[in-house]
């Protein structure tokens, strides 16, 4: 493993003593050439990112970086688990990491599978620097965005637990589209009290409109949701 550039300190792993911004997106570069890794290394850092470069798989997952903001650069043959693999484990693992594939030895059925589950890009070696430095901020953007959402969700998660349960099967069935004479009849109570609970879900969680309730209910886990209807 290299260290492409001297950064801030963190707390890492004692697999991984290196100082980088754990903040700021991090281009994760794992091939097992080094002269590859060494090109891109000094591409990236001309660009203006941070990076860290691997030789192999196994040395990316022992350094246990996955979860740090930014994205990956994979080299799709390499002895021991290939770049597919990886891919194919960060999905199983419930890791969300957008990556993007270099090989010098792609073909379609190998590019297809790469963008079925989920790659940012599949780019074949040599690559135009400008090519590769798009994909790489398309990627950047795409894992900050994926951050915010989940940022969203977690908040809103957060605020749905402080509902009574009443108070969960009234959004619910705002969510659903339903009038506060509807709900009541459905519920078995007055039109009066649904009101009370819903002017009480919209308070805790934070929603001014019922369009902001509803969004807010739609970045709730999917698995939530279905406990909340039920």
């Amino acid at each position: 493993m290299r260290v492409d550039q001297p950064l801030l300190r963190r707390s890492a792993p004692s697999s991984l003593q290196v100082r980088y911004e754990e903040d700021q997106p991090l281009v994760i570069i794992v091939d097992d050439d080094a002269s590859v890794r060494e090109a891109l290394s000094e591409l990236i850092l001309s660009a203006g990112f941070q990076s860290l470069s691997f030789a192999s798989t196994r040395e990316l997952l022992d350094a246990d970086i996955l979860e740090n903001p930014g994205c990956l650069i994979l080299d799709v043959r390499m002895p021991g688990a290939s770049g597919l693999h990886l891919q194919s484990h960060l999905a199983e693992s419930g890791i969300s990491k957008p990556i993007i594939f270099l090989t010098g030895h792609g073909d379609i059925p190998m590019t297809v599978q790469a963008m079925k589950a989920g790659a940012v890009d599949f780019l074949t070696k040599p690559v135009r620097d400008q090519t590769l430095l798009d994909a790489i901020t398309a990627a950047i953007a795409m894992d900050a965005e994926r951050r915010a959402e989940a940022a969203i969700a977690k908040r809103n998660v957060k605020r749905l637990e402080t509902l009574t349960q009443r108070e969960r099967e009234v959004l619910h069935e705002v969510a659903r589209g339903r009038l506060n004479k509807q709900i009541a009849f459905d519920l078995g109570i007055s039109e009066v009290t649904v009101k009370l609970h819903r002017s009480n879900v919209m308070h805790k969680m934070e929603a001014a409109s019922i369009g902001e309730l509803i969004r807010a209910w739609e970045t709730l886990p999917a698995q939530m949701r279905q406990a909340v209807s039920r």
